[in-house]
């Protein structure tokens, strides 16, 4: 029998850098509208966004899409997912962010191949290679580094691994703009076991959690391990104005 498969998109209005990001307008339709229809693409049984805000809760039903209320309370969108995934009836939750409307859907298929394949494994995640030494020395892009069969070892925001034998600025040493070789720049994407996501809402915060300001270092110091799946394709989200532009241009292009 198959597994049921949701994605839940935890949405709020509140950002930093970009109040209202759900709702920004791209190529005519509000970013949140693109993010539901590439997950809807992928091969998972319901595609869900959970807010806590009434704009983006309005938004979605008006495209006809799926959405849950969650609490005001939550301090991370994993707590809004887990919320959200305890009214699902679903086997592994699919926690797609909704600041990235150029996600592959087929990226979604293969980070939950791995959960598919070996029923030990609790949780997931994607990443890709770098390619500029902007982004390694980028304390916004985390990296991720992995082990022979595939799990991660550690996320930073600085650069890892290090290359000590190569110049001060960690790159090949034969082109200083371009990353070395088998970074890996990590995707927060996120495919769980319905049980272990209740479970991983539930645990302590850790201190490199707290100090790296990644929450999936919680899972790594509490010793539960993270299938880290390499896709060749680079995710672009949006964080800045200067990302929508970005964006918006593909979007358009991709129209015509």
């Amino acid at each position: 029998m198959g597994k049921n498969i949701a994605v839940v998109i935890p949405s709020r209005y509140a950002s930093t850098r970009l109040p209202g990001k759900p709702l920004i307008k791209l190529a005519g339709k509000p970013m949140i509208q693109h993010v539901y229809e590439r997950a809807s693409q992928a091969d998972v049984t319901q595609v869900v966004v959970a807010t806590d805000d009434k704009r983006i809760f309005t938004a979605v039903k008006s495209f006809g899409g799926e959405v849950l209320m969650t609490s005001l309370d939550h301090v991370s969108g994993t707590d809004r997912v887990a919320e959200a995934a305890r009214q699902l009836n679903a086997d592994i939750i699919i926690n797609v962010q909704g600041d990235e409307p150029l996600l592959n859907p087929d990226s979604i298929n293969q980070a939950v191949k791995p959960l598919l394949l070996d029923d030990t494994i609790v949780m997931g995640t994607l990443a890709h290679s770098l390619t500029e030494i902007d982004d390694v020395k980028n304390s916004n892009i985390v990296k991720v580094v992995a082990d022979k069969q595939g799990f991660a070892l550690y996320f930073s925001r600085l650069p890892i691994p290090f290359s000590r034998n190569n110049n001060e600025n960690n790159t090949t040493g034969k082109d200083p703009q371009k990353a070395p070789l088998g970074m890996l720049r990590h995707i927060g994407l996120y495919v769980y076991k319905a049980d272990f996501l209740q479970k991983f809402a539930k645990l302590a915060p850790t201190q490199l959690e707290q100090l790296e300001n990644l929450e999936q270092l919680r899972a790594l110091e509490h010793g539960y391990k993270i299938r880290v799946v390499e896709i060749s394709q680079a995710v672009i989200g949006v964080d800045t104005p200067e990302d929508v532009a970005k964006v918006q241009k593909i979007l358009e292009r991709d129209k015509q």
